[in-house]
């Protein structure tokens, strides 16, 4: 009978923030390297998780499998897990992968006989640990929910039956989190090499204005529609200027094409967000920018 405690495959950080106090075991990768297995043996200790050296073994008789690799690694741990899992276990992927990639990976549990549950992790796992936000999806989402719920899990809610709605969700959100980062990192270099970041910041503070992101991205929106060109040419110029800065100019390029092609479409704009991207999927191609 298999074991209601689960198994980790790959025991990094975010196995690492989940693990404290279950009675679990795990395998990673780095167990069946010489030059990192001691290392990797003491964050199984510091956890009191069980380390198998093996994925075979983590798997064996487990009815939880908690999958959290890299992303790279991601389906080639569900295809490896899926030559040892149990009838009817549950394979939780939380990895931080593309729909398309969840479904490759879902197809391999599943004829294997075990059920698969997509999962999102929608916040840093530290501090939260088992408090983190999950997003689960799939056929057997249900059970996946319950199972996470009992391991300990606070925050879990269930958002389609469909394998892969739980990544978009993760995916897509990640344009705005991520790409804020890199937009924070492109303009905070060229305002230090420029020797001008303290007023760049303020600047930046002067026109915060919290709102909701409804409504902030309809504004968003309607801007570059109105002033897509101007804009562009703008950006064109701050293309120019980090360039000479040489700090890097990648997300300002982009920006400039993103706003130039919304801005050619020479329409008017809409007076909501849901209307305002009817309007853009349908001038739009699905090639980035390219008006249809």
């Amino acid at each position: 009978m298999a074991t209601q405690d689960p198994s980790f495959i790959g025991f990094g950080e975010a196995a690492m923030a989940f693990a404290g106090g279950l009675s679990a075991s795990g395998y990673d990768r780095k167990l069946a390297g010489p030059a990192t297995r001691a290392a990797k043996l003491a964050d199984f200790a510091s956890l009191q998780t069980q380390p198998a050296m093996t994925n075979r073994e983590a798997v064996a008789g487990r009815a939880v499998i908690l999958s959290l690799v890299t992303a790279d690694q991601a389906r080639a741990a569900a295809e490896e897990t899926a030559l040892s899992i149990a009838p009817g276990a549950l394979f939780c992927d939380l990895n931080s992968v593309a729909p398309e990639t969840k479904r490759h990976a879902a197809q391999a549990i599943e004829q294997a006989g075990g059920r698969y549950v997509d999962v999102a992790v929608m916040a840093p796992v530290h501090p939260l640990g088992r408090k983190v936000p999950l997003l689960v999806a799939g056929p057997h989402a249900e059970a996946g929910a319950e199972a996470l719920t009992a391991i300990g899990f606070t925050n879990v809610r269930i958002v389609g039956t469909t394998i892969g709605a739980a990544s978009a969700i993760k995916m897509i959100r990640s344009v705005m989190v991520k790409g804020l980062e890199a937009l924070t990192a492109e303009c905070l270099l060229a305002a230090e090499a420029a020797g001008v970041r303290e007023e760049v910041l303020a600047s930046l503070d002067a026109s915060e204005r919290v709102r909701p992101w409804a409504e902030r991205g309809a504004y968003n929106l309607e801007r570059m529609i109105v002033h897509g060109g101007r804009r562009a040419e703008e950006m064109t110029e701050v293309v120019k200027t980090l360039d000479a800065l040489g700090t890097g100019s990648a997300m300002a390029r982009a920006t400039t094409e993103r706003q130039r092609a919304i801005g050619a479409l020479g329409v008017a704009p809409t007076d909501t967000l849901d209307s305002t991207l009817a309007l853009l999927n349908a001038r739009l191609s699905p090639a980035f920018g390219c008006a249809a």
